[in-house]
């Protein structure tokens, strides 16, 4: 039962913290890290609100959701 209840506070502390949002320069050099691991080049990351992401593919958010990174090739 002690275990039970750790674990649910754990996870509740988990969440909170995710909720509060993650900074986008640290979520776009993870994003970043994984594209060129992969051996792309020629493309650009970029920040935008939230939906207005026209010309390129959503591929993360950031800032508890009210941010996304675009990804575009070219």
């Amino acid at each position: 039962m002690k275990k039970l209840l750790l674990a649910v506070g754990l996870l509740g502390m988990a969440g909170s913290a995710f909720a509060a949002g993650t900074s986008c320069d640290t979520v776009k050099g993870d994003i970043d890290a994984k594209i060129k691991a992969k051996g792309a080049s020629g493309y650009s990351l970029e920040v935008v609100d939230k939906g207005s992401a026209a010309d390129g593919k959503v591929v993360g958010s950031c800032e508890g959701g009210t941010k996304e990174i675009v990804y575009k090739r070219g």
